[in-house]
């Protein structure tokens, strides 16, 4: 290699490096101008309700949980394709049955898996 090869090429590489800043400059201010555009959004955005501008409940009563045994609602098998319209919105519907059942001592608490689950003696 000659020096002017090896001249030619330091001469790149301070162009180069030159470019680079430069992007390195576009990049920050790019950042910085999306951050001073996202904070004029935000001051202008309306402020969050208080809690005495929170909606409340009519009668001033809370919602209440209800708990109910349920059982399958089964899809009829006549041979007919259902599409999505034909079926019912929920899959279950209230049972007859009011107790919960229990799991019997000594029966498989592994879900289905046949180990002795419960008590081992």
């Amino acid at each position: 290699m000659s020096n002017a090869t090896i001249e030619g090429a330091a001469a790149q590489g301070g162009a180069m490096g030159i470019a680079m800043a430069l992007v390195g400059l576009a990049i920050v201010g790019m950042l910085l101008g999306a951050f001073w555009w996202g904070r004029r959004r935000q001051d202008r955005a309306p402020r969050p309700p208080t809690p005495d501008e929170q909606p409340k409940l009519p009668g001033g009563r809370r919602s209440r949980t209800v708990q109910e045994m349920r059982e399958p609602e089964e899809v009829p098998r006549d041979g007919d394709r259902l599409t999505p319209h034909q079926l019912r919105h929920s899959p279950t519907r209230s049972s007859s049955e009011t107790e919960r059942p229990k799991w019997s001592p000594g029966s498989s608490g592994a879900f289905g898996s046949g180990g002795p689950g419960g008590k081992q003696g």
